[in-house]
């Protein structure tokens, strides 16, 4: 991985990005902390973090069931999270999504467009896209894929078409992962729904836990969006939107 970062730079390369997993089991604190120093001596523009999620079906789950392995408890991973927006920060690395790291104006487009729920197009086998308000998902199998190919077939296997209110609720549960949060004047542009009205509830439950906070402008209420306590709990608050 680190040749791969050095070779890329040699050839020229000035906006590198990596991705990292932390919360490893058998790993602690300090080694995550020195593995985060290592990186960050790297001449990288992004960096995405990501907390080691456990797939059911998958060996390494297999492995937390016959006790081989034994994953982090919560609070560990937590801490390790909490000190990734310390550090980084001091760094020069904004947070732009929970997950998201940049150096100033090299905030991933791509991830963007996501969390906006904009329009993507997916490609290849299990490739989804989003299109004209429809969600559209390629077969899995790769050899099925590539027979459906060859005979003229679509290799389309799922069509999800969401209304007007299913697009904004997902709008906002996609949005709110973002440092910046919900602009309340972009989110009834974007989706024609009124935030406060569609989300409201469920705000006022996440505003009382000190999960999610209020933004002004001009002295008035604008926006809404998480604390740093809320990055800790941002899947339930996603979810909730939804």
């Amino acid at each position: 991985a680190l040749e791969a970062v050095f070779l890329s730079r040699r050839c020229g390369f000035k906006n590198i990005s990596v991705d990292c997993i932390f919360g490893v089991w058998n790993e602690d604190f300090e080694s995550w902390k020195n593995e985060l120093k290592d990186i960050t001596g790297l001449p990288l523009k992004h960096l995405s973090l990501y907390t080691l999620t456990f797939e059911q079906g998958t060996p390494l789950y297999r492995n937390i069931q016959k006790k081989s392995i034994k994953p982090l408890g919560d609070e560990s991973v937590a801490r390790m999270f909490r000190y990734n927006m310390k550090y980084l920060g001091g760094k020069d690395f904004k947070h732009y999504e929970i997950s998201n790291f940049s150096k100033k104006k090299y905030q991933c487009h791509h991830n963007l467009n996501y969390w906006r729920n904009e329009s993507y197009l997916g490609l290849g086998a299990a490739g989804v896209s989003y299109l004209d308000g429809l969600r559209r998902k390629n077969i899995a199998d790769v050899s099925k894929y590539i027979k459906r190919i060859k005979k003229g077939k679509s290799t389309v296997v799922d069509i999800e078409k969401l209304s007007n209110q299913d697009k904004a609720k997902e709008t906002a549960a996609l949005k709110i992962r973002t440092r910046e949060g919900i602009d309340f004047s972009w989110f009834g542009s974007h989706t024609g729904f009124n935030f406060w009205e569609l989300e409201g509830e469920n705000c006022k439950e996440f505003l009382d836990q000190s999960l999610l906070k209020f933004r002004r402008k001009n002295g008035k209420i604008s926006a809404v969006s998480l604390t740093a306590k809320g990055c800790l709990f941002c899947d339930e608050i996603s979810a909730a939107f939804v």
